[in-house]
């Protein structure tokens, strides 16, 4: 054999090896994306809705005002190196303090109760009924609970066994942060009925829950529940997705919920936007506004509050009273742990506005309003 042959040979068993593992590589990806925590695509009529909704186009949802994801010198890399990087301020050094729970309904109709369980999750007891919003107990927000930080130390006070009877399960969009596959395996037998923004239902079904009990709202779309109650879903600046091939597939949403004697803002995910006060005009005044107050930076400004944006937003909204959440509990941005409080607390007291701020697992009444800065006892 002459040296030509020899190297064709080579060259050929080296292409055949690259062809091999770029192959095991590939079906390795799919079979992971393709695990139950990743969710389902909507089909059928799930998927007509989608197609119907006015903010879906080329494919994807899109945000009602121009968003960049990403600003500035940001990149996957920068920011991957950037939450690797050890931040002793990003976690507190003691125990999260925690509250009591009380999940007795209110007596009277004029009155609600809040709980929340850190970040984003919380039950609202209003009109006789128990609606639990993004509910998250694991100990990471992760698609597998041996990747990324652990929730903070104490914050893990509640289960679901604790829960009472969900009479409304409603979830603003799919991030794991927001939707916790584990969990929703565990309440989908407690659970009557569930709101969700398009295409986020595909999910629940994979997990088990029945489809007859899920509705799925496009923006502005409202639904009558309960006795002279009303949901309205309302824009968000923000974006979707559980896995690499299903970004912006599904929508994300803010609420609005009306009963007789209350009208409270349900926040989500959102950056600052016209949209808050264009809610704000047509819905508006709120007696009770929910809004995220943590997880932001400038390589992301359009996706996520800073803290001063977050008492704009609850003026825009002419709310009243104004309860933070997306903080407190897991580190998903570079900045303190209480820093977003801080800062919000100081902005509010400029303003002029009242806060609400409950600790985790604190059953908190709208005639009795704890708005103590609890925070700086553990800085």
């Amino acid at each position: 054999m002459d040296i030509r042959q020899f190297m064709k040979q080579k060259l050929s068993r080296r292409m055949a090896i690259t062809l091999i593992t770029a192959g095991a590589i590939t079906l390795a990806a799919y079979i992971t994306l393709n695990l139950p925590p990743f969710g389902s695509s909507a089909k059928g009529k799930r998927l007509k809705k989608i197609k119907a909704s006015k903010n879906y186009k080329n494919g994807k949802f899109e945000n009602e005002e121009h968003t960049e994801m990403m600003a500035g010198d940001a990149s996957y890399p920068k920011m991957i190196k950037k939450m690797f990087e050890k931040d002793p301020l990003r976690q507190p050094n003691k125990p999260i303090p925690t509250g009591i729970s009380n999940f007795e309904q209110a007596i009277h109709t004029d009155e609600f109760k809040i709980t929340w369980f850190g970040h984003s999750s919380y039950l609202l007891q209003v009109a006789g009924k128990n609606i639990l919003v993004d509910p998250v107990f694991s100990e990471r927000t992760s698609p597998f609970q041996f990747l990324g930080t652990k929730r903070f130390e104490g914050t893990d006070i509640i289960a679901v066994r604790d829960l009472p009877n969900i009479d409304l399960l409603l979830l603003t969009h799919d991030h794991y942060d927001h939707l916790d596959y584990e969990l929703m395996k565990q309440l989908n037998s407690r659970v009557k009925e569930v709101i969700t923004p398009l295409g986020v239902g595909a999910h629940l079904e994979r997990w088990g829950f029945q489809e007859n009990l899920i509705t799925e709202l496009d923006w502005w779309e409202s639904i009558d529940i309960f006795q002279e109650c009303k949901i309205t879903s309302t824009t968000a600046r923000h974006f979707s997705g559980r896995g690499l091939s299903n970004l912006q597939s599904t929508l994300w949403s803010s609420y609005i919920f009306e009963s007789p004697n209350h009208k409270i803002f349900i926040g989500g995910d959102s950056g600052y936007g016209s949209h808050f006060k264009k809610i704000g005009d047509q819905y508006g005044p709120f007696d009770f506004t929910i809004l995220e107050c943590g997880q932001y930076n400038e390589w992301w400004p359009n996706i996520h509050m800073f803290p001063e944006q977050v008492v704009q937003a609850h003026l825009d909204l002419k709310g009243k009273v104004l309860m933070p959440v997306h903080w407190g509990k897991y580190v998903l941005a570079y900045h303190a742990w209480n820093e977003s409080i801080e800062r919000l607390h100081q902005a509010a007291l400029q303003s002029n506005v009242t806060l609400a701020t409950p600790k985790i697992g604190e059953t908190m009444h709208s005639k009795n309003l704890n708005s103590k800065a609890w925070w700086r006892a553990i800085a």
